[in-house]
């Protein structure tokens, strides 16, 4: 590609206003009375990192911070916990199931679950201290406390030390992130009735779990618990499991799923939820109507999605926008409609995603610097951390039909796939749509172990608008996962090798 077109496409930014795609181009204080080039409200993955460039570029900047630990939900009640649980609970059925085959045998094995939640805590502790560590170095003003505007350059906070203070900013940016979305008529207790954050504490494995939302974290969530030994099953009134996936990668991952004893009850409608003197019961029925049923549960999990946290930030005060669903409308720069105040992460359109977030906080920054960002929503990876893992980028062979374009697809089945044998470990596979004409890629779905890290070949590739040939003509070490990528390639323009 030549350097001009790289160059033209990196002053790019993609937005999504109306669901379509538009191109358009110090030392820690408890309070801030100066003016600061840059104050952020939040300290998520949107906000600190915000917080960090800007006064990596030369701007005096405070980031509010309601939690008294920063990393937001993601590093403190979602991503990074969670993925600690899922590997431990991996580690443990491994050890339970398929550490034999190889030749490791235990007398027994058993769950220490305090041991297993301390494990969890150590690596959100280390890694909150961690951000807070980089404040320090980057000169970030940090204020704890609870921030609202008084005015488009004025956040007043009341601190978590009870005390209450003014900080004032030429720019605000907005990085509050989402909430947990509950259901009407349903109290979340965090006991029994759980979202996200209870279900990364429970004190006991639940005998019986149910999981209401079959997307990215009731799946995770739902694997960790029937991992270490709860009955699982995943209520979705959907009639498929996360329905932004590829459709023939989501029905081979939901038959692992299956394979692996979770239960499925799609196309299904949650009437209530109700908890009893020993438990939960929901009652059910059909999604386009019929007779109910009940089903029981030690513990339900209320996974339906995340609610951008934009309520009780005095945004009516000083007139900033938002969307019927409490979204704030942002232009090419991170803009809202207010002069002097932006917003970036999930309170703004766009998939809900740490790293999504991480690149909007960066970019926005720059803008303030006179600089420019770059963000490509097309191109922002998606992750379900269960195992195998299952991860995308581009589009969808769905996607690519309802444009018109005509395509040609490559897989190879990690069956066929040397490393994936060696530790027996073959679960999946690996897809490829590209542009029949140019070649072009223009999506990636893989189903393996670590398919996590094996999607930013991909990622890359896309970036670039690489062909599928230029994936497989570039060398893969082996034996090597990665290599059922460039296999995969070579069936898309061509012939696999090794199938």
């Amino acid at each position: 590609m030549a350097m001009a077109s790289i160059a033209r496409r990196k002053m790019t930014f993609i937005s999504r206003y109306s669901g379509s795609l538009t191109s358009i181009s110090r030392t820690f204080a408890s309070s801030s009375s100066d003016d600061n080039d840059v104050v952020v409200i939040g300290g998520g993955p949107g906000g600190y990192v915000a917080a960090i460039k800007a006064a990596q570029l030369g701007l005096k900047t405070t980031c509010i911070e309601k939690r008294g630990t920063l990393g937001g939900t993601c590093l403190n009640v979602g991503c990074i916990p969670s993925k600690a649980l899922l590997h431990s609970s991996h580690m443990y059925h491994e050890a339970k199931h398929t550490f034999a085959n190889h030749g490791v045998k235990f007398s027994s094995v058993e769950v220490d679950l305090p041991a297993m939640m301390a494990q969890k805590d150590k690596a959100v502790s280390g890694l909150t201290k961690g951000v807070e560590g980089l404040f320090k170095k980057n000169k970030v003003n940090y204020v704890k406390g609870y921030g609202k505007f008084i005015s488009p350059s004025e956040i007043s906070v009341d601190t978590i030390e009870g005390g209450n203070t003014v900080v004032k900013g030429k720019n605000i940016i907005i990085a509050t992130g989402s909430d947990i979305k509950s259901l009407p008529g349903v109290t979340i207790d965090e006991k029994r009735i759980v979202s996200s954050t209870g279900a990364l504490a429970l004190s006991e494995i639940p005998k019986k779990l149910v999981v209401i939302g079959g997307g990215y974290i009731g799946l995770e969530m739902g694997s960790v618990w029937a991992r270490l030994g709860s009955e699982v099953t995943v209520v979705e009134f959907a009639p498929d499991i996360v329905p932004t996936m590829d459709g023939e990668v989501r029905k081979q991952f939901k038959r692992t799923l299956e394979k692996q004893k979770m239960k499925f009850m799609l196309t299904t409608k949650v009437v209530s939820v109700d908890t009893t003197s020993d438990g939960v019961k929901l009652t059910l029925e059909p999604a386009a109507g019929g007779d109910q049923s009940i089903l029981e549960a030690d513990v339900v999990l209320i996974s339906a999605g995340r609610t951008p946290f934009t309520s009780e930030l005095g945004l009516d005060k000083i007139g900033v926008e938002t969307d019927k669903m409490g979204r704030i409308p942002v232009n090419e720069r991170f803009a809202t409609n207010v002069p002097g105040v932006y917003a970036i992460g999930d309170v703004i359109p766009g998939p809900m995603l740490a790293h999504k977030a991480e690149e909007d906080g960066f970019a926005c920054a720059e803008f303030l610097a006179g600089k420019v960002g770059h963000v490509d929503y097309d191109l922002v990876p998606g992750v379900v951390y269960t195992h195998p893992e299952v991860a995308s980028v581009g589009k969808t062979e769905e996607q690519v039909k309802a444009l018109g374009v005509e395509y040609r697809v490559g897989k190879f089945p990690m069956l066929a796939n040397s490393r994936a044998k060696t530790i027996n470990d073959a679960e999946g596979l690996v897809k490829i749509i590209a542009e029949k004409e140019t070649d072009k890629v223009l999506g990636v779905h893989i189903m393996a172990p670590n398919a996590g890290e094996l999607i930013h070949e991909a990622v890359l590739a896309l970036q670039y608008g690489a062909s599928s040939e230029d994936i497989a003509r570039t060398c893969h070490a082996h034996p090597t996962m990665a290599e059922a990528l460039k296999e995969a390639a070579m069936a898309t323009y061509d012939k696999a090798i090794h199938i």
